[in-house]
């Protein structure tokens, strides 16, 4: 079977750009339990540099809720889409997440048991979302995984999103509209200062693949985190390390 090739790196980003960047496994490396990430501490300042530079236009795109990405960053100020979609923060721009349905409480619950027997396992409440995590306990993955797709139906309008060492039950669609990645970025490239700019996107998980989708659709510049794979993006960045050095922490 043929390798992946190694995709390009991105080149520098130009101040007339927008920019969108994931968190975790793009800025922050990956930890066995989603709330024992580390963040740098030249990070905040590195965002918030960036932020002036670029007038404004950059923004995370998250499936952490809004709630945990100030908690973890302590930047408030910033831009952001959280739940893959389903709530964004821009000024007077944006929207918080759907209210949950009543069944979700007792799949959650359910969720926890089925973990309790795997130590390790993590169920994430995202409040209108659950996270199933098996990164610490790997051989839960296959109950984990039957345990999603048997809950699903008991959750109209719901989906199942899996990325990397997790598995999501989240609605599909915001107010009609879809909700993945992709489609916050174009939402905010439809406000300023993000209108009219070329889009740029790091992501690592497949998750982010409709991000890369939204900004080559604009002839923007999608980037790949982590170690090659099958991929819309165009440029790669082999890890968190070199996505801080392109986006200038510590300088």
């Amino acid at each position: 079977m043929a390798e992946t090739p190694v995709l390009p790196p991105p080149p520098p980003i130009d101040d007339s750009c927008a920019l969108f960047l994931d968190v975790d496994g793009t800025l922050l490396d990956f930890a066995l339990r989603p709330d024992a990430v580390d963040v740098p501490e030249p990070l905040g300042p590195a965002l918030e540099a960036l932020h002036q530079r670029l007038g404004g236009a950059l923004a995370l795109i998250s499936g952490r809720s809004l709630r945990t990405l100030d908690t973890l960053l302590a930047m408030p100020v910033l831009p952001a889409s959280g739940l893959h979609g389903l709530e964004r923060r821009h000024g007077r721009f944006g929207h918080r997440a759907p209210q949950p349905p009543r069944s979700l409480s007792l799949v959650l619950a359910e969720a926890m048991n089925v973990a309790a027997r795997h130590p390790g396992a993590v169920v994430e409440d995202k409040g209108s979302a659950i996270a199933l995590h098996w990164r610490a306990a790997p051989n839960a993955s296959d109950e984990l995984r039957a345990f999603a797709h048997a809950a699903l139906p008991r959750l109209p309008g719901y989906r199942l999103q899996p990325g990397n060492d997790v598995v999501e039950l989240r609605p599909a669609a915001y107010q009609g509209r879809r909700a993945d990645k992709g489609a916050a970025i174009l939402a905010f490239m439809d406000e300023p200062p993000f209108a009219g700019r070329r889009p740029v996107f790091a992501g690592d998980d497949i998750t982010d693949e409709a991000g890369f989708a939204a900004v080559n659709a604009r002839d923007g510049v999608s980037v790949l985190v982590g170690p090659p794979r099958t991929s819309a993006a165009h440029f790669g960045l082999a890890g968190t390390g070199q996505v801080h050095a392109w986006i200038g922490v510590g300088r």
